[in-house]
């Protein structure tokens, strides 16, 4: 079993003003998907040019940060926000929902996509791979923050929090939602694919890797199990990101069919 070394989650303070690691990690993310973006932007296939790029990743921030705060606050802050109206803006208590920021973007990519008369799975699927970075660099956001634990454990990596042995449920999630899903998306878009393709295969990966994790996790706090004494809120909100995956790779894959017999 390993100690919690007990980050200070606040890297330095001027006055009123304090930088979190957590914030940091958000920084991380966006400049990580900005030099992706920038580099697969020079494909000679690639909908989105490389002078297109820094509204692309402005559009992917509102879209995430919007769509994240206020998922949280629906889904698992509710009652605070009926009796707080500003805790939506309170950000550093709570956190973010990914299903919420995952509507935030797709959202924003559509208004993006409209400005370059481009269609929204063009740009989602131009974007999907540009995502996995910061969703692993948030992950490791948590674990500074000493929260999203998992449960109880006797295996040799948990850590030691408050005299329990948890397993590190974020850093699972940073490494098959961050590296992992990085590594199947960037090299799986390394080449012309159809429509869609590239979204289903980020909706059915990550629906896939986060319905897995979340035997290993502690239900959010105030949701406990929903369903037969095991569902989480977790998967079921990934459930229906496993079913549509599927139906857009398929869809994908018939487009490319008609459109080679036609040719």
């Amino acid at each position: 079993m390993l100690n919690y070394p007990e980050i200070d989650p606040i890297i330095f303070a001027i006055g009123p003003l304090a930088v979190r690691w957590y914030g940091l990690m958000y920084v991380i993310g966006f400049v990580a998907a900005w030099f992706l973006a920038s580099r697969r932007a020079r494909e000679e296939w690639s909908p989105i040019r490389p002078d297109h790029v820094d509204d692309l990743i402005f559009y992917a921030m509102l879209g995430v940060i919007v769509g994240g705060r206020l998922g949280y606050c629906l889904v698992y802050g509710w009652e605070i926000w009926l009796d707080d109206p500003l805790y939506v803006f309170k950000i550093t208590q709570g956190g973010m929902s990914f299903h919420g920021g995952l509507v935030g973007v797709m959202f924003a990519m559509w208004m993006f996509g409209r400005r370059l008369s481009l269609g929204m799975w063009q740009v989602t699927d131009f974007v999907a791979p540009l995502v996995p970075i910061g969703l692993g660099t948030g992950r490791i956001g948590n674990f500074i923050n000493g929260e999203l634990w998992g449960k109880e454990t006797t295996v040799p990596w948990s850590f030691n929090v408050n005299g329990q042995a948890l397993h590190p449920s974020q850093l699972y999630e940073a490494a098959l939602e961050g590296l992992v899903l990085f590594l199947i998306l960037w090299i799986y878009s390394a080449r012309p694919r159809p429509h869609m393709a590239v979204s289903g295969m980020f909706l059915l990966w990550y629906g896939i890797f986060r319905f897995f994790i979340e035997f290993y996790r502690v239900p959010d706090e105030g949701l406990d199990y929903l369903l037969l004494g095991w569902v989480t809120m977790g998967q079921i909100l990934s459930t229906p990101m496993i079913i549509v995956g599927i139906m857009l790779l398929f869809l994908a894959n018939r487009t490319k069919q008609v459109e080679e017999l036609k040719a």
